[in-house]
């Protein structure tokens, strides 16, 4: 009995979930093999982007340990509101809608010190709780690995529309990038994409590229997964401060190198949606 009334359960989670984002046309997931190799900060930027250009954007931070969307887009740690039983998302000059563990906690420095059932039931009520509204794009910024938090998310969203990868190019980070891959093809997303980020310097004297990793085995790894390379995108210093000020460096250096690269990757992934 108790089985069969899980079961229900479960069936009901599953319909509120999906009547709650049915009116959300693209869902993408970034992710990573590994920390430090820029994923939260290309998500905030993409989500940035489209917003900009237009589209109806949410984005839903699921890094539950260590959420960095709230201050990489200058909202602290501002609370949630509630109105008619639904959860208010947090709203951009940009008219971003965004979602985060960093407006549960309140306290960046307090630990949410959780094992796996209550962070699928966090990310259920992210998304079945959330007044979302008519997107054209949800992204999801999710920790790096192959655990809970993404894999929650990806069984939950019965369509979703792609996985974007993020590495840098070095050796240990491709390796750690392969396993998400094949965590994506495992999953059966429809399209998987990957970034090479920090592929080079840019110098802050001349505006050339300096090569500090490497540059290539994205691309090589690419094809030998057979997955769209979607492009390289330079290091540059200062976007580091701007993310530290809450600033996007999409909207903040428009004219330079990484603002260049990143539009193309970022219309690379508009043409692969449905709008």
């Amino acid at each position: 009995m108790q089985q069969n009334n899980e079961m229900m359960d479960k069936i009901e989670e599953d319909k509120a979930i999906a009547k709650n984002i049915s009116k959300i046309k693209n869902k993408f997931i970034v992710l990573s093999g590994k920390g430090g190799v820029g994923k939260t900060t290309f998500s905030v930027n993409l989500a940035n982007y489209l917003a900009v250009k237009g589209y109806g954007t949410g984005l839903l931070d699921i890094d539950i340990h260590g959420p960095n969307v709230n201050k990489m887009l200058g909202l602290g740690s501002k609370g949630l509101m509630q109105e008619n039983g639904k959860i208010i998302p947090l709203v951009t000059e940009e008219n971003l809608k965004v979602i985060s563990t960093a407006s549960v906690i309140g306290d960046p420095d307090t630990p949410l010190i959780w094992r796996g059932p209550l962070k699928m039931k966090l990310i259920k009520q992210f998304l079945s709780d959330v007044n979302w509204g008519e997107l054209d794009f949800l992204i999801i910024d999710s920790p790096p690995g192959t655990g809970d938090e993404p894999l929650s998310a990806i069984q939950l969203i019965q369509d979703l529309r792609g996985a974007i990868i993020i590495t840098t190019p070095q050796e240990i980070s491709i390796l750690d990038a392969r396993k998400s891959i094949i965590f994506a093809k495992t999953l059966n997303i429809p399209y998987i994409g990957m970034v090479e980020n920090m592929s080079g310097l840019i110098c802050p004297h001349c505006n050339k590229e300096i090569e500090l990793f490497g540059t290539g085995i994205a691309e090589k790894t690419s094809k030998e997964m057979k997955i769209e390379f979607l492009g390289k995108i330079p290091m540059d210093p200062e976007v580091i401060k701007l993310s530290d000020s809450g600033k996007t460096f999409i909207s903040v250096k428009k004219n330079s190198p990484i603002a260049d690269a990143f539009n193309v990757i970022a219309e690379k992934i508009i043409s692969k949606s449905v709008l």
